[in-house]
């Protein structure tokens, strides 16, 4: 078998990353959406440099093993997946065509903690992260009503990017806003809008004026671009400012939180795990059974039981 270098009488690798032809061959074959197919190719260019610095021609499974722990050294386990997904798909393209076996099959990748890395808010504090948003302004309007839906609905904070005005539709006897799902490619899917929070955006709608359904349904008041939509990073600061405005102060408190709080609120308060499975728009059930094992040991009394049995 010939190395990676060579294959069918074509180098694989020029120039430090893969030859075009051959590349554009794989990326078919994921037959996946522009930015999966963006992020895939840079894991495997990554890859093939790592090949090359460390003069590999022919890896086998043990480069592939070796590759990965090199990964963990820099990395957290989340990104040491994704780069290792990239290189798994790519050899079991090759193996699929002929080319080169799949080495790759059956390594591990790295271990996953099955904790939430952000915390949730309790219902007083998100009482006083909201209650102390002075609306007087349209900043004040605007961050309230983004805030409001993000910890009643659990929306991603991509989706609240993506959110137009035109998305606010009716679904059954509600008001709901529409969204592109995680892997979707159109906005079919709903979250409702409690009444409260239906208010406080038409509130900050009226006051922003304008009512183009094309345009974003929270947009930037910075000078350089107002009235443009913001982005997942002004987004996660509008939340952080918010937080840390109110005591809030943590590395596990982010815009992220919000979501969690959706969830945890949900269940806490009668939700079932179904439900906030579909609030949440979890494709598979043990993502949000994450919550509600983590809710089990916070019911969990075993600690005060046992020092009323020792201290009476």
């Amino acid at each position: 078998m010939n190395g990676l270098t060579v294959i069918e009488n074509t180098a694989i690798v020029e120039q430090r990353t893969i030859n075009a032809d051959l590349f554009s061959r794989w990326t078919s074959y994921i037959d996946a959406s522009p930015k999966t197919i963006e992020t895939y190719s840079k894991a495997i260019r990554r890859f093939f440099v790592y090949l090359m610095e460390n003069g590999i021609t022919q890896p086998q499974r043990e480069d592939i093993v070796a590759y990965r722990d090199y990964l963990k050294l820099e990395h957290k386990p989340t990104t040491v997946q994704g780069y290792l997904s990239a290189v798994k798909l790519f050899f079991q393209w090759t193996a699929q065509e002929g080319l080169y076996p799949n080495v790759a099959d059956r390594v591990k990748g790295a271990k996953l903690d099955t904790e939430h890395k952000k915390d949730y808010l309790t219902t007083k504090q998100v009482a006083r992260l909201l209650g102390a948003i002075d609306r007087s302004t349209l900043k004040g309007l605007r961050d309230y009503a983004m805030l409001s839906v993000m910890v009643t609905t659990g929306l991603r904070e991509i989706s609240i990017v993506r959110a137009d005005i035109g998305d606010i539709r009716t679904a059954g006897d509600a008001v709901a806003l529409f969204y592109q799902g995680k892997g979707h490619e159109e906005k079919a899917d709903y979250v409702k809008l409690a009444e409260p929070v239906e208010e406080a955006v038409r509130a900050y709608l009226k006051a922003r004026g304008g009512a183009d359904p094309k345009a974003p349904l929270f947009s930037s008041i910075a000078n350089r671009n107002s009235g443009e939509r913001m982005t997942t990073r002004s987004v996660s600061r509008v939340a952080k400012e918010r937080l840390i405005a109110v005591g809030l102060e943590s590395d596990r408190l982010t815009g992220h939180s919000m979501r969690h709080t959706a969830a945890t609120l949900n269940l806490l308060n009668g939700g079932t795990v179904e439900e906030t499975r579909q609030l949440l728009g979890h494709t598979n059930i043990n993502t949000t059974l994450i919550y509600s094992h983590a809710l089990e040991r916070a019911k969990n009394n075993s600690e005060e039981r046992i020092a009323k049995a020792i201290f009476g």
